[in-house]
């Protein structure tokens, strides 16, 4: 899996980021469901790797949210 760069994240549009954010937040839910049920997972550090990725997808989204209000004052 690639880590996605917040400059990237700027240069998708609204529809691709909202896709990226629900894969990855699927993806993450089947991480925690195959942990749970006792399955060995390949990559331990993924969860976190994921979680750090929703955030950052998060974040830009405030950034642009904020600067488009800062904008139309």
């Amino acid at each position: 899996m690639n880590i996605i760069k917040a400059e990237q994240i700027r240069n998708m549009d609204d529809m691709e980021i909202e896709r990226k954010l629900v894969d990855l937040r699927e993806e993450l839910m089947l991480l925690y469901s195959a942990q749970t049920g006792g399955g060995i997972t390949d990559n331990p550090a993924k969860a976190k790797m994921l979680r750090r990725q929703i955030a950052r997808i998060l974040t830009v989204k405030n950034e642009e949210k904020k600067w488009q209000e800062w904008a139309r004052e």
